[in-house]
């Protein structure tokens, strides 16, 4: 066929230039998602493996900042000093689906006069090892972690409260040791 005014030599050309704009891109969208897709995984694998290497050290912290929510512990009021930590019962690094639950555990200095009210207003009773392992397993003051072992008193004598541990203030599993003689309070949380 003889096109003697050019018009399907110059379709043909802008159909392959149309064709050349518009599919450039779509032919380079497999090579840009496959860029994007690695990006994201080094990122991500960049990110878990500072996590990673993050929860060791935050987890040797023993923070000394007032406990907050003070409902986790109820009943104390204004106290001296705390010592507390946090571990992670899981791996809060992985890229799985769902919470992580945390434990932590702490060491209060109370006032003199405060652990003597906190012992009566809660019902604080001599510690009974053999009970309180049926109860609070790992969770006694045997199982305090070494970094808040020094915090403790020497030779203490703990008490221990039902009543309090089972207050429905928090969201957490709370179990208390007291001392009054030495205006101390071990306590330990555990999410749940």
């Amino acid at each position: 066929m003889i096109d003697p005014t050019g018009t399907l030599t110059a379709v043909k050309k802008r159909t392959l230039v149309l064709v050349a704009v518009l599919g450039a891109p779509l032919a380079l969208l497999p090579a840009g998602a496959v860029t994007a897709g690695y990006l994201v995984v080094r990122d991500g694998w960049k990110r878990q493996s500072t996590c990673q290497e993050l929860l060791p050290i935050e987890e040797a912290k023993v923070r000394t900042d007032r406990w907050d929510p003070p409902e986790d512990l109820p009943g104390l009021d204004d106290y001296p000093a705390i010592h507390w930590q946090v571990r992670a019962k899981g791996n809060p690094c992985t890229w799985g689906p769902g919470p992580t639950d945390w434990a932590y555990q702490g060491v209060v200095k109370l006032r003199p006069e405060d652990a003597r009210a906190f012992a009566e207003r809660y019902d604080f009773v001599a510690y009974d090892p053999v009970v309180a392992e049926e109860y609070a397993a790992n969770r006694t003051p045997e199982d305090v972690w070494p970094a808040l072992a020094g915090f403790l008193p020497p030779e203490p004598r703990w008490l221990t409260s039902r009543v309090y541990d089972e207050l429905d203030t928090s969201s957490r599993w709370r179990t208390g040791y007291l001392d009054v003689e030495h205006a101390t309070l071990l306590f330990m949380l555990d999410d749940h």
